[in-house]
């Protein structure tokens, strides 16, 4: 049998059981009509937002495109890579639209669903993120097959075209998980530090209170930042490490059947997920702690399978390489070991965030110093998991006998991490609509207990969302690893290409331009840092005016004798995010052209390696940091350290607020910029070859 046949059947697997998802999900009851007509709100604050997105980014994919075409008519690039380009962004966009509606569409239906049952509400709210993994997996799949068997038949057996060809394909899917991204977390960020600091610490009203101006736009921010935006950065990365491993195949000379095997372990890994999702579920009375070992039974239960088809399609398909397999289980395993480092970090069940509580009761000065440390410390566990992961899956392929094969390896390494995803990033875009349903139940008046239940659920999620963050950050550092590696092979490719060109790729750290380029790249992820959270204190400026004026000019708004204006927040923060997140994605993209240009290939490798080495540390410790705060209020809130309102709580609350912009904005966004970087230079090396200064 054509091995294709089973790639594109796990891919129509998961796209069928997405559509059997969603329409289960909309066949349950929303509860009553406060609960719809709040609903409503976010979703159609959610598509404003979307749609005023799909503008600018429309603009962006034009001006690329046109840039693109000229540079393939040159013979600078290969056709058809411009209309992969658009490709990719449309497929990018479209799961992120799908998944930002139908968690929309399942905030309600979880409340109403909590009220009757815990188990029910965490059914329907991991139903709606199940959706949006699996639009991910089975789009990526069907994306990369479609374009690999039309290659296959335009090129024949040209396999390293073939694979330079397919390593072009991810620039337009890490162009718009960038603004997605980026945009959704100055948004989302924006609109919850608007509603904290003038609704919380000024007003004195609780979280989610109707009174709040900006509360819908908060809500709106879960859903186009945490799952639109997650939706589009895990897409990326998953289709950037298959096909990292597609390229390494031909310079390891695996040939057809070391290229197909990225894309018959992602199908392995399709199906393990669609069974582990059947292991979640949980008892009426369970505790948080039994509420997470729920979601990982289904985790575990994925990865197990995932290891089995992994042995025998490697056993079958690749005979006389079985150390492969190895390689697989070494990804795998490395993206579980992160998500337990960051949990620890990040969790209020263990001491590193018991601590950053406790320090709340000294002030806000002693919690920012305290989260700081915690942050800085916390990237140890998860630097020596990845530099093991590639050591190990290095040395396991045979790369000190085969450097090529040992390169494989890595990005083998890097599928495998991925391989789940299905349901890894359910336990992630699970975590909004949990979320949604706790503001719903606040704002709709529902009774005590419901309001329990959603609170266990969106505590659950913070958890996942945090570990989830720590996997995407992580698989982004070995995506991009593969790429950088790929990029080296696709140079001489390119270099052949046009003509036969000499290159000089010897790689030495006493090379002026290589040593420019580490510094430039270790100064990268800084820069683009300090942008976006600049971009959400100045969205977050705009929105804070807007919520004080409100309760200063709207009679009885305070008492809750009148309405908010809420459609008002809602286009401000649209407006602010749209505007203050085009210069860092800009940086992004001008920087490895720019080093090519003047300082030549090993400026750019040299941009990349360091870029990835900041990036990566920075990424986590601003992600863990921002989460550690988060939680440290959230258990302050739960009766510790003076409880409520206590000036402990009023102090973390500080903390939170500078957190978030950093768990939420800056530091997933650094996943992207390490990629998209390693993608810009993949599509634009033909150019930097022809026209490059040194």
């Amino acid at each position: 049998m054509n091995p294709l046949i089973l790639v594109f059947t796990g891919s129509f697997l998961a796209l069928f059981f997405c559509a059997f998802l969603i329409r289960w999900i909309l066949k349950q009851p929303q509860g009553n009509p406060k609960m719809i007509e709040i609903s409503n709100y976010i979703f159609e604050g959610a598509k404003g937002y979307l749609r005023q997105q799909y503008k600018v980014v429309s603009i962006f994919f034009a001006v690329v495109f046109v840039i693109l075409l000229i540079m393939a008519l040159r013979g600078l690039l290969i056709i058809f890579v411009p209309f992969a380009f658009l490709a990719g962004g449309i497929f990018s966009g479209f799961c992120g639209f799908l998944g930002m509606w139908i968690s929309a569409k399942s905030n309600a239906r979880t409340t109403e669903a909590a009220s009757s049952s815990l188990n029910k509400g965490l059914r329907m709210a991991f139903s709606s993120g199940m959706t949006m993994g699996l639009i991910v997996v089975g789009s990526g799949v069907l994306y990369l097959a479609s374009w690999f068997l039309f290659l296959r038949m335009h090129y024949g057996d040209q396999y390293s075209i073939i694979a330079s060809t397919m390593l072009c394909l991810g620039m337009g899917a890490s162009g718009y998980a960038l603004f997605a991204r980026l945009g959704g977390g100055i948004y989302t960020k924006a609109a919850d530090v608007g509603a904290d600091l003038v609704g919380k610490v000024e007003a004195g009203i609780p979280e989610d209170d109707p009174r709040n101006p900006a509360v819908i736009a908060d809500q709106v921010g879960d859903n186009v930042g945490d799952v639109a935006g997650m939706g589009a950065d895990l897409f990326e990365s998953y289709i950037g490490s298959i096909i990292a491993a597609i390229a390494l195949a031909v310079a390891a000379g695996l040939g057809i059947k070391g290229m197909l095997a990225p894309l018959l372990l992602a199908t392995g890994g399709i199906i393990a997920s669609l069974v582990g999702y059947f292991f979640i579920r949980t008892k009426e009375d369970a505790t948080q702690s039994s509420l997470l070992q729920a979601l990982r039974k289904g985790i575990w239960a994925a990865a197990a399978l995932t290891t089995v088809f992994s042995a025998l399609i490697i056993h079958f398909y690749l005979p006389g390489h079985f150390r492969i397999f190895w390689a697989v289980v070494i990804g795998l395993l490395s993206g579980i070991f992160i998500g337990q480092f960051t949990e620890y970090f990040t969790s209020a069940g263990y001491k590193p965030t018991k601590h950053l509580s406790k320090t709340a009761q000294t002030g806000p000065a002693t919690i920012i110093i305290e989260g700081l440390s915690l942050g800085m410390l916390s990237p140890l566990g998860p630097v020596i998991t990845i530099g093991a992961a590639i050591l190990g899956s290095f040395a396991i392929s045979g790369g000190f006998q085969n450097f090529a094969m040992g390169l494989y390896g890595v990005g083998i390494a890097a599928v495998g991490m991925l391989s789940t995803l299905g349901i890894t990033l359910a336990t992630d875009a699970y975590g909004p609509v949990a979320d949604n349903a706790g503001g719903i139940a606040e704002m709709a008046g529902l009774k005590s207990e419901v309001r329990k239940k959603t609170d266990q659920l969106d505590s659950l999620g913070n958890t996942t969302a945090a570990t989830g963050k720590g996997f995407a950050i992580g698989s982004a550092a070995l995506t991009a690893l593969a790429l950088i590696v790929a990029y080296r092979d696709h140079l001489i490719n390119e270099a052949q290409r046009l003509g036969g060109i000499t290159l000089d790729l010897e790689l030495s750290l006493l090379d002026p331009t290589m040593i420019i380029g580490l510094f430039l790249g270790a100064l990268l992820p800084f820069v683009f840092c300090a942008l976006s959270l600049k971009a959400v204190g100045s969205a977050a400026a705009s929105i804070i005016e807007e919520v004080r004026r409100q309760f200063s000019q709207i009679k009885g708004l305070l008492q809750g004798e009148a309405k908010a204006d809420y459609p008002r927040c809602v286009s401000i923060t649209t407006k602010s995010a749209q505007k203050e997140m085009i210069l860092p994605s800009l940086l992004a993209i001008a920087a490895p052209i720019a080093t090519g240009i003047l300082l030549g290939l090993k400026g750019v490798m040299g941009l990349l390696v360091g870029s990835l080495a900041s990036g990566f540390v920075l990424a986590i410790m601003m992600a863990n940091a921002g989460g550690a705060w988060d939680n440290a209020k959230k258990y302050i809130e739960e009766g510790h350290h003076g409880g409520k309102g206590s000036d402990a709580h009023k102090a973390a609350v500080v903390g939170d607020t500078v957190g978030d912009p950093c768990k939420d904005t800056a530091g997933p966004s650094l996943n992207i910029l390490l990629k998209l970087m390693a993608m810009v230079s993949i599509v634009f090396s033909g150019l930097v070859i022809t026209y490059k200064l040194f």
